[in-house]
């Protein structure tokens, strides 16, 4: 009986561990930012429109939306952190829609991952929106008229070509489904720029992928 007790005590020490590792999820304790970008008019080929999203509305002319504003750390990233401070507010949310399509995607990123940042909701609002208007998105990929498909590398290389002070292994493109879904673009906690995490360097390789033009 006594070596069951021991054996049940032990097993309970290992699953104590999980929660144990999840202390190191502390608000405003990470590396770098993800600024990720989502290229509208794909996800809502995708995705949004089954879903009858507004982001999705061609009077909105949503081309490369905020997706987010990620805490990450050099390899893993922290999300949903225990936090102190406020919720944001509707109105708050409501107002992020022009750049991130919906209120509910922001609401969902503060949940996600500005709890993370070690700030206030509207102090990451704000820095989020810094972020954003800092990168310039290429005026090109806006001028296309018909879907094409095209090498994601492209699409990389316009945003260096536009943003002359970002370097190859601090932007990375992803894809979805044949398609090109995200930029993501690493920065400091200044929103200076700074190489990627090996984890988040896993550029999509497609030669043939398709890129929709804005509604």
């Amino acid at each position: 009986m006594r070596k069951l007790i021991s054996l049940l005590i032990g097993l309970s020490g290992l699953w104590v561990a999980g929660p144990v590792l999840a202390d190191r999820e502390r608000s405003g304790d990470f590396d770098y930012y993800v600024l990720s970008l989502s290229w509208s008019p794909n996800w809502c080929r995708l995705e949004g429109d089954a879903k009858g999203s507004p982001q999705c509305d061609a009077s909105k002319d949503h081309g490369w939306i905020l997706h987010g504003l990620w805490p990450q750390y050099h390899q893993g990233w922290p999300s949903y952190c225990p936090t102190n401070e406020r919720a944001p507010s509707r109105s708050m949310t409501r107002e992020m829609g022009d750049i991130m399509g919906t209120s509910g995607l922001a609401w969902h990123q503060w949940k996600k991952h500005g709890t993370c940042a070690g700030m206030s909701a509207a102090g990451y609002f704000d820095l989020s929106r810094q972020a954003y208007e800092a990168i310039k998105r290429p005026q090109v990929l806006r001028q296309l008229k018909d879907p094409v498909t095209l090498p994601a590398t492209l699409i990389e290389l316009a945003f260096l070509k536009d943003n002359p002070t970002l370097e190859a292994d601090g932007v990375t493109v992803t894809c979805k489904q044949g398609a090109i879904q995200e930029v993501r673009i690493c920065l400091s906690k200044d929103l200076l720029p700074v190489p990627c995490g090996r984890d988040v360097v896993k550029d999509c390789r497609l030669k043939d992928a398709l890129f929709d033009p804005i509604r």
